[in-house]
């Protein structure tokens, strides 16, 4: 399971980005390695990162910063589930809405 955690390097120059989570009392989280922000309300954003898509439920939630240059976002709120929605088992066949609408 580590080849997930590994950093491919694209070129020689540029190593690829971290993808770190940090979250404090369940009311701001900062995450690395965001490549887009597919979509976002007040009770869910959904986030491609550098590991794959990131949903963030939760209510109340707001984007306090957005750095798209360095990949950062931060949110604020009530912050209740956190999940990756691709499958690393090798279903990758299947396009990213019919996974998130199983």
């Amino acid at each position: 399971m580590d080849h997930y955690y590994s950093q491919p390097m694209n070129n020689k120059d540029k190593p690829s980005p971290n993808h770190d989570i940090i979250m404090k009392s369940r009311k701001k989280i900062e995450i690395t390695g965001v490549k887009h922000v597919e979509s976002f309300d007040h009770e869910e954003f959904l986030l491609e990162t550098v590991m794959g898509f990131l949903a963030i439920k939760g209510s109340h939630l707001k984007m306090q910063n957005l750095n798209v240059e360095q990949g950062i976002v931060v949110i604020e709120g009530k912050i209740f589930e956190m999940s990756y929605l691709d499958d690393h088992d090798g279903e990758n066949s299947k396009g990213f809405f019919s996974k998130l609408f199983k």
